[in-house]
């Protein structure tokens, strides 16, 4: 039972972070129509906001993940096994999907939309390499100095700040990726696109861990908060 609670976290927090996503981008379409920029400003400041919540309430249960990258990077950072990183995986990838489902229902849009934004292109690839290391950097780099306390706060001014500093709006996460594909949306990214930006996540999050052992070899038990 203590294993299912740990992975319905997962699940259920992957659900509600891509129902963020993409309903905070479905609501900035619809209320700031034609203004890209805005658009953008207001999916990424509910993003953040969104993102620290969930990190807070659901980070004593499961961690926290929601992100593949991050489970597979804590087996060589942290306490993860491949084991519960195989288990995570599922969970947060059907999360995501629910969670774009979801979304398209509140907004009363089709529930099993395809989105057609192809979003695959070399600045896109390098932008999803930067953003996902960054990620992996922050919260790893943190952790290894024992402040905790301060990951969902950082992580969430991060990937507020990476929808802007990086060209493909930081997805950052293979799972939010799929779960994307299904939301014709401002945050849609179409299936011909998902696969490029995988590989970008997955080559990221491999250089973030060696960004992190190289800066952060030795971990600090504890340290002022």
């Amino acid at each position: 039972m203590s294993t299912l609670r740990v992975l319905f976290a997962e699940f259920l927090g992957s659900l509600l972070l891509t129902a963020i996503v993409i309903g905070s981008g479905i609501a900035a379409q619809q209320l700031s129509p034609h203004q890209i920029g805005l658009e953008l400003l207001e999916n990424a400041a509910v993003t953040a906001g969104g993102l620290y919540v969930l990190i807070t309430v659901f980070g004593a249960v499961s961690g926290a993940h929601f992100n593949p990258v991050v489970s597979f990077a804590d087996i060589f950072l942290g306490e993860n096994t491949v084991v519960r990183a195989l288990q995570y995986l599922p969970a947060q990838v059907a999360g995501c999907v629910g969670g774009a489902w979801l979304a398209n229902a509140m907004f009363a849009l089709p529930t099993l939309e395809i989105s057609t934004h192809v979003r695959a292109n070399a600045p896109h690839f390098l932008s999803e390499v930067v953003a996902t290391a960054g990620l992996i950097l922050v919260i790893f780099g943190l952790s290894r100095n024992g402040l905790h306390q301060r990951i969902a706060a950082a992580v969430a001014c991060y990937i507020g700040a990476a929808y802007f500093f990086t060209s493909s709006t930081s997805f950052a996460n293979p799972a939010i990726v799929v779960g994307r594909m299904f939301s014709d949306s401002f945050a849609g990214i179409a299936p011909s696109s998902a696969l490029s930006y995988i590989v970008a996540e997955i080559i990221g999050g491999a250089l973030g861990v060696v960004l992190v052992v190289v800066l952060y070899p030795k971990r600090i038990v504890h340290a002022q908060t």
